[in-house]
C-alpha cells in the first residue's frame, strides 16, 4: 500500500470515497479586493472569492474560509505574464470556492499591499485584526454567518488566534502543520536555537515585505520572474496606496535579530516585560477558543522540529471541543511524502477533501459520517497503511533497550560501565532534513544521506529482530550522563539498520541540557512527553564531571520495523547545519554510564505486527 491509503479500513468512508461523491455546483470567477479599516486606522488589503452558481441562480449566501497570510495574499503578474498569482492560497481557493465557500485572503498587517509596520512574528496585532476582519465577513450580503479559517504553518496559527477571539461567528478551524507554541516546536525545539531557520526566513520576509524580488527568486515557491511584488486592490489601480504601504513595511521588525531576544520561554522583552514568546503562541491565548469550535490539527512525521508536538498538544489540550487529529507521512505543508517505500514524491492522499468533509460537518450541518469516524488517524511508514487511535498516545506499551558495552542495544540492563564521546561541532545531518522545508527550501527526498552517519556519533545497535515491530508515539531516551562542560545539546537519533545494512533515519530528538528540569504541564499545554518551561528560572548549569539522568523525548513518528531489521539508538552533541554551538567553542566531553544501578537507556513505544 501506498501513502494514498485511503481505501483501507482506516475510515468507514474513505477520504477518496467522501470527495468523489461530493458534488461541485460552482464556479471561480476573479475576486473583489478592498482595504478593511482598522479601529487604529490601518488598512487591511483583502480579497473575497465568492462562488457563482454554474446554473446561473442568483448569488447566494456561503460559509467563509479565512486565509491570514504574510506571503502575499496575491502577486501581479507582468502583461503578458502567466503563473498561479496566489502559491501560498491558491489550492484552497481553487478547491473550496467551487465546492460553495467563499474564501477570504488576507494581507496580514505590514505585509503585501496592506498597510502598518509588523512588530513581531505573529504579532497581537494581528490576533485583533483577525476579530475585526471576521466582523467584517459577516456583514457582506454572501456571508451566511459562518466562518472557518485554515491554512499551513504561519496561516494554520493564524486560525488559531482568530478562533482565540471568541468571535461567535467562528465555528470551526484547521490548523495545518503549524505550531502551538512557536518556541519549541519551531525555533527553539529543545531549547537549542535553529540558526538556519531564522537566517533563511528573515531573507524570505525581507524579498516579501520590502518588494525585493531579486531576493524571492531564491525561493523556488516566489521565484516566477513575471510576478511584480503584490496586487493593488481594487481602488488602487496605479499602486500609489501599495507603494505607501511598502514604504511603512521597511520598518519591520528582521526575524533574525527578534528571535534571539528569546533565549527562555516566556521571558518578557527588556523594553516590554509583557511581550514574550508566549505572545506570538497560540497556547497561550487557547481559553479564548470557545468548546462548541471544532479542531481539525493536522501535521507530518518529518513536520519541522516540532510542528507534529504542537499538532498534538493542541489535539490533547482543547478536550472539551469536537476534535479530530490527522498525522501522516509528510514533510511541513504535506508537499513531500517522506516514506522511503512511497510510489509518488508528491503525496496523492486527498488531504483537502479531508479538510473539505470537516468543514461541511461544521459549518455546512452535513451529515458526513465524520463524528462517527475514529478521531485519529495516522500513517505507518514501512507499513504503508493507516491506522486509528481513540487516544494519543496510540501505542501505551514500552519497550525498554539499554545501552550496553561495545555498541550494543541490550533488553536487559547489563554491567556498568562508562563510554566517552567527544563533541565533533563540524558534525552535521545534511540538507535533506526535517529543517529545510521550513525554512522555505523546496526539499524533495529526504536523508537520502544517512547512510554512515551515525558511525561518527556514540552510537548503540540492538540484534536483529525476530519479528516486525511497529513504533508509534513518541520514544524517550533515559541517559545518565557527565559533561566536562557546564552546558550541552544533546542530539539523539533513532535508525533502522535493515538486513542488508541500508539505514534509514527514523525520528530525533534534542535538548539542551541547561534545561533538563522537568516540571508539570499546565493545563493550556498539554502533552504526551516529558515538559520542560524552558524558563531563566528553571536553567541549571550541569556541574563539570557529575552524573545526571537526563530525559530526552523523541519526536513523534509511526514506522514499522522489518523482521531482521536492526534498532540504533545515536548520540551527538550538535547539528552543524542548522543549529549554533553548545556551548560556544567548548566542545564537551560526555560520559556516559551504562549498566548498574544508573542505566541508560531508551524507551519505544513498539508492539509486535
Amino acid at each position: 500500500m501506498s501513502g494514498t491509503d485511503t481505501t483501507a479500513s482506516a475510515w468507514r468512508v474513505p477520504p477518496a470515497d467522501y470527495v468523489a461523491a461530493r458534488p461541485v455546483d460552482y464556479r471561480l470567477t476573479q475576486p473583489s479586493s478592498c482595504y478593511v479599516t482598522m479601529h487604529d486606522g490601518c488598512r487591511i488589503a483583502v480579497d473575497a472569492y465568492v462562488p457563482q452558481p454554474k446554473d446561473g441562480a442568483g448569488p447566494g449566501r456561503f460559509p467563509t474560509l479565512l486565509f491570514f497570510t504574510p506571503y502575499y495574499r496575491r502577486f501581479k503578474l507582468r502583461p503578458g505574464g502567466s503563473g498561479e498569482v496566489n502559491p501560498n492560497t491558491g489550492k484552497f481557493r481553487d478547491y473550496f470556492v467551487p465546492r460553495g465557500y467563499a474564501v477570504v485572503v488576507v494581507d496580514v498587517r505590514g505585509t503585501g499591499a496592506s498597510f502598518g509596520t509588523r512588530d513581531s512574528f505573529r504579532s497581537p496585532r494581528e490576533r485583533e485584526d483577525s476579530r475585526e476582519i471576521a466582523e467584517w465577513v459577516v456583514a457582506q450580503s454572501w456571508s451566511n454567518g459562518a466562518i472557518g479559517a485554515t491554512g499551513i504553518s504561519y496561516l494554520g496559527a493564524a486560525a488559531d488566534f482568530l478562533a482565540s477571539t471568541g468571535h461567535p461567528a467562528v465555528k470551526a478551524i484547521a490548523p495545518l502543520c503549524s505550531v502551538w507554541d512557536t518556541y519549541a516546536d519551531n525555533y527553539f525545539p529543545g531549547g537549542i536555537q535553529l540558526k538556519s531557520l531564522t537566517k533563511v526566513y528573515d531573507e524570505l520576509m525581507v524579498g516579501l515585505d520590502h518588494d525585493r524580488r531579486d531576493i524571492l527568486r531564491q525561493f523556488s515557491y516566489f521565484a516566477n520572474p513575471d510576478f511584480e511584488g503584490p496586487q493593488p486592490v481594487d481602488e488602487d489601480p496605479d499602486g500609489v496606496l501599495l507603494n505607501a504601504a511598502i514604504t511603512e513595511h521597511l520598518g519591520n521588525f528582521r526575524q533574525t535579530d527578534f528571535m534571539a531576544e528569546f533565549r527562555f520561554r516566556e521571558e518578557g522583552l527588556p523594553y516590554d516585560p509583557t511581550f514574550s514568546s508566549a505572545s506570538f503562541s497560540p497556547y497561550a491565548v487557547s481559553d479564548g477558543i470557545r468548546p462548541d469550535v471544532a479542531i481539525l490539527s493536522v501535521s507530518g512525521w518529518f513536520d519541522g522540529a516540532g510542528y507534529a508536538n504542537g499538532a498534538i498538544a493542541r489535539y490533547l489540550t482543547l478536550q472539551d471541543n469536537p476534535r479530530h487529529l490527522l498525522l501522516g507521512p509528510w514533510d511541513h505543508g504535506a508537499r513531500i511524502d517522506i516514506s522511503p517505500w512511497r510510489t509518488s514524491v508528491e503525496p496523492s492522499f486527498p488531504l483537502l477533501g479531508e479538510v473539505l468533509r470537516f468543514f461541511d460537518t461544521y459549518l455546512l450541518g452535513y451529515d458526513t459520517g465524520l463524528i462517527d469516524e475514529a478521531p485519529i488517524h495516522y500513517y505507518a511508514v514501512h507499513a504503508e497503511r493507516w491506522r486509528t487511535a481513540h487516544q494519543w498516545p496510540p501505542v501505551v506499551a514500552r519497550q525498554r533497550l539499554y545501552l550496553a558495552s561495545d555498541g550494543a542495544l541490550a533488553e536487559a540492563a547489563p554491567q556498568a560501565g562508562e563510554d566517552r564521546y567527544r563533541v565533533d561541532f563540524s558534525r552535521g545531518t545534511g540538507n535533506n532534513t526535517r529543517y529545510e522545508r521550513i525554512a522555505g527550501i523546496d526539499s524533495r527526498d529526504y536523508y537520502a544521506d544517512w547512510q554512515g552517519r551515525t558511525e561518527a556519533m556514540l552510537s548503540y545497535t540492538g540484534a536483529p529482530l525476530p519479528s516486525a515491530m511497529e513504533l508509534a508515539g513518541h520514544g524517550l531516551a533515559e541517559l545518565w550522563l557527565a559533561s566536562s562542560e557546564p552546558d550541552l545539546a544533546l542530539f539523539v537519533y533513532l535508525t533502522e539498520i535493515e538486513a542488508d545494512g541500508t539505514e534509514r533515519y527514523v525520528t530525533e530528538g534534542l535538548l539542551r541540557a541547561l534545561h533538563r528540569k522537568e516540571s508539570e504541564a499546565p493545563d493550556n499545554y498539554r502533552t504526551a512527553w516529558p515538559f520542560r518551561s524552558f524558563a531563566r528560572g528553571d536553567a541549571m548549569p550541569l556541574i563539570p564531571g557529575q552524573f545526571e539522568r537526563i530525559r530526552v523525548p523523541l519526536l513523534p513518528v509511526a514506522w514499522q520495523f522489518a523482521r531482521g531489521s536492526r534498532i540504533r539508538i545515536s548520540i551527538a552533541g550538535h547539528d552543524d547545519d542548522h543549529c549554533g554551538q553548545v556551548p560556544h567553542g567548548r566542545p564537551p566531553l560526555i560520559t556516559l554510564m551504562r549498566g548498574g544501578d544508573n542505566a541508560s537507556a531508551i524507551e519505544l513505544p513498539l508492539v509486535a505486527v
